[in-house]
């Protein structure tokens, strides 16, 4: 798989983020979690070029939108592949294709030639199967992760409870919440209905309450939706998740800036200054 096609896209994609400084969250390519099937298949096999075209199509489309699913319907059944790809709902359409494009590396690295595979970075989620889960509620928790807890605060807490109390209420499949330092985030993957999106993110948000008790940040993702908060300074990776390093990011860039334009405007000035030099003269 190596040498297929959807890696060329990837490289290109990885090249194109190099070259331009990106402010938003997608930077960090940091796997959160993944999944890989036991069933494998064969180097060369008509699966395999199922595979190349389908994880080609999701890269592509994550250019110019934050979620698409793709059916590829082989020769035979054993051949049929489902996958989709969705970013987070704060994902300008770069680095929505930069996220996906660095998910679908991890994907042949961490599950090569297997039928099935899943990997949810912070700010995207990838996944392929040979067996349809398109449109399907999972409730599974693939991942929950809850910081330490420093006791029970009536005044912390209830700014926590009121954070995902707010996500449960929002509408859509990306929800975020703040009450003074603490911040959450929420969503849903795109093909499931309004209603599956509602009962996955009301289960994710009450397992966390309840899961996390009176834990700083947490963290939990199910198989088709997550919600996340985190009290400000507690953990990096779910406060970058949420766009925390733009400002830095951004900051660094205006600084980059400033330096240049204050470097022409001193090559202006010495060469005013030597033009004047040269006018006396003659």
């Amino acid at each position: 798989m190596a040498k297929s096609q959807h890696i060329v896209s990837c490289f290109a994609l990885l090249f194109l983020s190099l070259a331009t400084p990106s402010v938003a969250s997608s930077t960090d390519s940091s796997v959160l979690y993944h999944g890989c099937s036991q069933i494998q298949f064969s180097p060369n096999s008509p699966y395999e070029s199922n595979l190349d075209s389908l994880l080609t199509s999701l890269v592509n489309s994550a250019t110019y939108s934050s979620f698409n699913n793709f059916t590829i319907m082989g020769s035979s059944p054993q051949d049929a592949l489902y996958g989709l790809y969705q970013c987070r709902g704060d994902l300008s359409m770069p680095d929505c294709a930069t996220c996906v494009a660095r998910a679908v590396t991890h994907l042949d690295s961490l599950c090569h030639y297997t039928c099935g595979a899943a990997v949810q970075l912070p700010g995207c989620f990838v996944k392929y199967d040979n067996a349809s889960f398109l449109g399907v509620q999972d409730k599974t928790v693939v991942l929950k992760k809850c910081g330490p807890s420093v006791g029970y605060d009536t005044e912390a807490m209830g700014r926590r409870d009121a954070v995902l109390a707010s996500m449960g209420g929002a509408g859509g499949p990306y929800r975020v919440g703040g009450s003074g330092d603490v911040q959450g985030v929420a969503q849903c993957d795109g093909d499931l209905s309004a209603s599956q999106c509602q009962d996955c993110l009301s289960e994710a948000i009450g397992r966390l309450k309840s899961d996390c008790g009176t834990a700083v940040y947490g963290d939990m993702f199910l198989g088709k939706c997550y919600a996340r908060y985190s009290t400000d300074g507690a953990n990096g990776e779910s406060k970058s998740s949420s766009g925390g390093s733009h400002h830095s990011e951004g900051e660094k860039t205006f600084a980059i800036v400033a330096g240049l334009l204050a470097g022409v405007a001193l090559v202006i000035i010495f060469l005013t200054f030597v033009s004047k030099i040269i006018s006396r003269k003659w």
